[in-house]
């Protein structure tokens, strides 16, 4: 169980003082605290990580990769206090600078048409934001919020359910036109099955005749995210299996076509907002953003 009388926001900021005076007598100095208060300090805080954080068999002081990843987090933690009591002292109102990472295809066809939406009604807030299907640490990202793809894993970060999507095959008509439309999952032998470049996704996709099983992707191209996967299979390049919410507008306009439904399992896709904190330690800026999402975006 953890103590109660332990100051963690008071151990993270001698730690970064530490750090960027270079030596703990210098932050002792800058802190009007003794050299072996410090020191003791750094030591009990390292007992409780069990982690050495600095090491001491230098004159100069040099930080371990853990102290290293620790000294990232106690930035991004004192500004978020900082902003926090900014925040307070102004009546709350969002404002400051929102980090989100999002998966392509939510970004591209989702959140950036919501963006100006957003802005406009926190003029104080300004956002930066990154695409990529890769799956980030938040904390060594600096981001405020990552909106991803698929189950999560177990993590301490909480989660915001945006939406869920059904997922479907498709493939466009000129490959169909060329190559012919499988009737069964086995004709997929016969196709390019084209794959995402990440070991998050599986290695087969699922099918369901009475009784479920895989069919292994294989083809000639691999991708790093969906919203290419897209783009080729629209070019002809083989067969695709992606949400149904992303390919949705092209199966209307006649640029992709579903084929194996009647195989289809029926599993689908949901898409969360994952971030650090909550209740009262949530940054407005982060609670308006999450508080938006939720009434705007629609996944089906």
């Amino acid at each position: 169980m953890a103590r109660s009388d332990i100051n963690r926001s008071g151990e993270i900021e001698v730690f970064v003082r530490v750090v960027e005076a270079g030596s703990f007598s210098a932050a002792a100095r800058a802190l009007r605290m003794t050299p072996s208060a410090v020191s003791k300090l750094i030591a009990r805080l390292e007992a409780r990580l069990g982690a050495r954080l600095v090491s001491r068999s230098t004159r100069k002081l040099q930080l371990t990769p853990e102290g290293s990843a620790f000294y990232e987090s106690g930035l991004r933690i004192l500004a978020d206090m900082a902003a926090a009591e900014r925040e307070a002292a102004a009546g709350a109102a969002p404002r400051g600078r929102l980090r989100v990472n999002t998966y392509v295809p939510f970004g591209v066809h989702r959140l950036i048409p919501l963006l100006p939406r957003f802005l406009e009604r926190y003029p104080e807030i300004s956002v930066d934001l990154v695409l990529t299907d890769s799956v980030i640490d938040l904390m060594a990202e600096r981001a405020d919020v990552a909106i991803r793809a698929g189950q999560l894993g177990e993590s301490r970060l909480v989660a915001r359910k945006l939406g869920q999507s059904p997922m479907v095959v498709v493939a466009a008509p000129s490959y169909l036109g060329a190559y012919g439309t499988p009737r069964l999952p086995a004709e997929l032998d016969r196709h390019n099955r084209l794959a995402f470049g990440f070991a998050r996704y599986s290695d087969g996709w699922p099918f369901a005749d009475g009784t479920s099983f895989t069919v292994p992707v294989s083809g000639n191209a691999m991708v790093s995210d969906g919203e290419a996967m897209r783009l080729m299979t629209i070019a002809g390049a083989g067969i695709a299996r992606l949400a149904r919410w992303h390919v949705e507008p092209d199966i209307v306009a006649g640029r992709l076509v579903p084929v194996l439904e009647d195989f289809n399992p029926g599993d689908v896709e949901p898409t969360h907002a994952v971030y650090v904190g909550h209740g009262k330690h949530l940054p407005a800026r982060v609670r308006a953003f999450l508080d938006f999402l939720v009434e705007t975006v629609r996944m089906a």
